[in-house]
C-alpha cells in the first residue's frame, strides 16, 4: 500500500489493448518500485512539512501533468457518477494524509506492511457495501491476514506503538476508495477517475493549506514535484498493466513493494524489518494472494 492518490480500474475500452501478461507484470514491478521511492521522499519531508502541504504539492503536480490530456480531450471532464467520484476523492485523500503521517513516525517497511491490510478490508467491506457473497474460505483468509497485521503491530509490546493506527486507518480509507471504484464500474474512463480524485484532493487540501503552510525551499519544491511525477507515472503503469493482465495475477506481484520498501528503508534510513515483521508480512501476503485466487475462481 502506497500513498498513491488514485489507482482506478481500467475501462472496457482500455481492456481492449490485449492480454500481454509478462509486460503487465513488468509494469507492476516498476510501478511499486516507484511508489516505494515516492514513500521514501514523503518520509524524508514529513518530519518537517505537514502532510497536508505534501499532499497538496503532489496533487498540484499530477494536475499539471493531466492538463495537456484534458485540453486535448475535454470530454474526459464529464462523469456519470459525480457523487461517487467525490466520495472516492475524499477517501483517497484520507489514505494519503494518514499514510504520510504514519511514515513520519514509523519505519518505511513497517508502514508498508500494515498498509497491505487494504485488500483484506476490501473483502470485508464488499458484503455491506457491494452486497457480495463472501464464503468461509475468504473469511478465513481475511482472519489470517489480520492476524498478520497484529503480528507486525504487536499491541502492547511497544515495538511499533500507537502510530501503527495511522497506516491502518490509511488502509481503511484506501479500501473504501476501491469499493467506490467498483461502484463506479465502467461508467467513467480511468483518466476521468484519476482527474476527479486528484481534483477533490487538491481542493480539499488547499482549503486547509493556509493553516499548515510553511515556506518551501527550492529543494523542497523539487522533491514535491518528484513525488507527483513518481505517483502519476506509477498510476499510469498500473492502469496500463491492468489493461494487459488479470488483476488476480498482478495482485501477487504488487506485494513486491515490501521488498522495495525494505531496500529503500535500509539504504536511505538505515532501518531493517524485525523478524516478527517478516512473519506478519508473510501471513498478510499469503492471505491476500489466496483472496485474489478465490476472486479469480468466483469470476470464472
Amino acid at each position: 500500500m502506497s500513498a498513491a492518490p488514485a489507482t482506478p480500474v481500467p475501462s472496457e475500452e482500455s481492456r481492449s489493448v490485449g492480454e500481454r501478461p509478462f509486460l503487465a507484470i513488468g509494469m507492476v514491478l516498476l510501478a511499486v518500485a516507484l511508489f516505494s521511492v515516492m514513500d521514501a521522499l514523503s518520509k524524508l519531508m514529513a518530519v518537517r512539512i505537514d502532510p497536508i502541504e505534501l499532499v497538496w504539492g503532489r496533487y498540484l503536480t499530477i494536475l499539471a501533468l493531466l492538463a495537456p490530456l484534458l485540453l486535448r480531450q475535454p470530454r474526459l471532464l464529464a462523469t456519470a457518477r459525480p457523487g461517487l467520484q467525490l466520495l472516492r476523492g475524499v477517501c483517497v485523500l484520507g489514505a494519503a494524509l494518514l499514510f504520510i503521517a504514519g511514515l513520519a513516525r514509523l519505519a518505511l517497511a513497517d508502514a508498508t506492511a500494515i498498509g497491505f491490510a487494504s485488500p483484506l478490508l476490501v473483502t470485508a467491506l464488499s458484503i455491506p457495501l457491494l452486497h457480495e457473497q463472501i464464503g468461509v474460505r475468504r473469511w478465513s483468509a481475511v482472519a489470517v491476514g489480520f492476524l498478520g497485521v497484529l503480528v507486525v503491530i504487536r499491541p502492547g509490546s511497544g515495538a511499533v506503538g500507537p502510530a501503527a493506527a495511522l497506516p491502518l486507518l490509511s488502509a481503511a480509507c484506501w479500501a473504501l476508495s476501491i469499493v467506490a471504484t467498483r461502484r463506479v464500474g465502467h461508467a467513467d474512463p480511468a483518466a476521468t477517475t484519476l482527474f476527479y480524485s486528484t481534483l477533490v484532493g487538491f481542493v480539499l487540501s488547499g482549503l486547509a493549506l493556509p493553516i499548515v503552510w510553511r515556506p518551501l525551499s527550492a529543494v523542497d519544491w523539487v522533491m514535491m514535484t518528484a513525488m507527483g511525477v513518481l505517483s502519476a507515472t506509477g498510476q499510469y503503469l498500473l492502469i496500463a498493466a491492468l489493461a494487459r493482465g488479470a488483476a488476480s495475477l498482478l495482485a501477487a506481484f504488487s506485494y513486491s513493494q515490501m521488498i522495495w520498501s525494505m531496500l529503500v528503508g535500509f539504504l536511505v534510513f538505515g532501518t531493517a524489518p524485525a523478524p516478527w515483521t517478516w512473519l506478519g508480512v508473510a501471513l498478510i501476503i499469503a492471505s491476500g494472494l489466496y483472496i485474489a485466487h478465490r476472486e479469480r475462481m468466483r469470476v470464472r
